[in-house]
């Protein structure tokens, strides 16, 4: 029974070192929900005048690097390397934002049930104020954990469009490049040219 007692002692212990770090990486996870909401935002005022910043840096990145090659066999093979490159650069944008949908809901469940334990133990010992103060952290976390998620989650979905639609033109892109390489498609300047395939 004394063995039982001291794992429990054991566990206890370690619940509760673990309150301040989920507490303090709950408050970085709403300052990253900060910035990830600043980035949507100026990403989304681009996007509504008609910009992509991730598709104007691949067609930039295209024509340059794609230039001075001649070799058909080579040509195809610099341009899908260009375009997955460009595709895990906007996949690892979304990741960013999936980070806070998976952490925010787990560090508010730890931060609930870390302080209800201690409000366990504070009710047992009759600490009333100290069982009020571990019960108000219990539930503010799990609000912030949840908030922080649902945040992120709706940013998300629009991102997953905009990656989406993105991919899209980049691969457009990629096309018209290697149609035109025998017929000299890249301007001297490295851009693509706008001019429809035929």
């Amino acid at each position: 029974m004394s063995v039982l007692a001291g794992l429990e002692t054991y566990l206890y212990v370690i619940c509760s070192v673990l309150l301040f770090p989920v507490v303090a990486g709950l408050v970085l996870l709403t300052f990253w929900v900060v910035i990830c909401f600043g980035g949507f935002l100026r990403e989304y005022i681009e996007r509504r005048g008609g910009g992509s910043a991730p598709v104007q840096r691949y067609e930039r990145g295209l024509g340059r690097e794609l230039q001075a090659i001649q070799d058909r066999q080579v040509l195809d093979v610099e341009a899908e390397r260009l375009l997955q490159k460009a595709e895990l650069e906007l996949i690892k944008s979304l990741d960013r934002v999936r980070f806070v949908i998976r952490v925010g809901p787990a560090l508010g469940l730890m931060g609930t049930l870390i302080p209800m334990g201690i409000s366990l133990s504070s009710l047992a010992q009759g600490d009333m104020p100290k069982m009020a103060g571990s019960m108000v952290t219990a539930f503010t976390t799990v609000v912030v954990g949840l908030a922080c998620s649902v945040a992120a989650y709706i940013m998300s979905l629009v991102k997953e469009k905009w990656v989406r639609a993105d991919m899209r033109e980049m691969e457009c892109m990629t096309e018209v490049v290697l149609r035109r390489s025998d017929g000299g498609g890249l301007s001297e300047g490295g851009e693509v040219r706008g001019d429809a395939v035929s």
